[in-house]
């Protein structure tokens, strides 16, 4: 009976040092998982707070405001529907295609993606500046310049995007059920009909996420742009770099256009909620 009965404390002990270390687990994880949500939460909290919304109409019809929301929209758009037309081709060879040294190019092409923006930037003038590889001979050939130049600010973007919608296109094409495709073949439809009226459409979701994530990181680009395209008011200025430089001149407009580019953030996460956030 003694020795049941210790080994009856000793299981209850167990129990209660099992609850107590359950208990002290949760609560460490708990107050970390605040400290967490205050550090990511805090700086758009502060965002909010200061916002100058009885100057909203004021700033948002100020000629450099405008310039550069303009200028951003349109290089990021341009920038978007280069990614899109280089980038699915790519991601497509690189889901669906043996080649020699495919795992290294895989690695190369989204290397922008972890590489900091202003070395993309100075790689940018070393490849196309007018000293560059490729913009030497462009220039003497051509005339065309493309540091300094809105086309320079769509490079830019492009470089440092596109790896977004390749990495995010062909995991949608490993992830396809191919036998769709081939039900399609086995019925006579040629390779481009195929690609066209049943790949593409069940590769939509992930094209989708992949263009809304490129946009994203276009329309954010600074280092890159910055580095290659210059900061020009009017002509090389986007959204990300007239902040930067709004800090030094009007605080309140450089705190809407970081509004601005926040609401677009989250219009976009919002978007993909269903694909990364594991919300229906």
């Amino acid at each position: 009976m003694r020795v049941g009965a210790g080994e009856g404390r000793g299981m209850a002990w167990e129990r209660v040092a099992s609850r107590r270390s359950r208990v002290g687990l949760q609560a460490v994880m708990g107050w970390l998982g605040l400290g967490a949500i205050a550090l990511l939460l805090l700086p758009l909290v502060g965002l909010l707070v200061n916002t100058p919304w009885t100057r909203f109409g004021e700033l948002i019809g100020d000629a450099t405001v405008r310039s550069a929301l303009r200028l951003s929209l349109v290089t990021s758009l341009t920038a978007l529907a280069v990614s899109t037309i280089l980038g699915v081709p790519l991601a497509w060879l690189l889901a669906r295609r043996e080649f020699p040294a495919k795992t290294l190019l895989r690695a190369l092409c989204v290397l922008p993606m972890v590489l900091p923006p202003v070395v993309g930037g100075v790689a940018l003038l070393l490849a196309f500046g007018r000293r560059g590889l490729i913009g030497q001979p462009l220039d003497a050939l051509t005339g065309i310049t493309l540091p300094f130049s809105a086309a320079g600010v769509v490079l830019a973007e492009t470089f440092v995007a596109m790896p977004f919608l390749i990495v995010t296109v062909e995991a949608g094409l490993r992830s396809m059920d191919r036998r769709y495709e081939d039900v399609a073949a086995t019925l006579g439809a040629g390779r481009w009909l195929v690609f066209r009226r049943v790949t593409l459409p069940l590769l939509g979701p992930s094209l989708g996420a992949g263009m809304a994530l490129c946009w994203a990181r276009a329309l954010g680009e600074f280092g890159a742009t910055i580095t290659f395209a210059g900061n020009l008011s009017g002509r090389t200025q986007t959204m990300p770099l007239a902040v930067y430089l709004e800090l030094e001149r009007d605080v309140d407009a450089a705190i809407l256009l970081s509004l601005l580019l926040l609401t677009v953030s989250v219009i976009v996460l919002v978007a993909l909620r269903g694909r990364y956030l594991g919300v229906g």
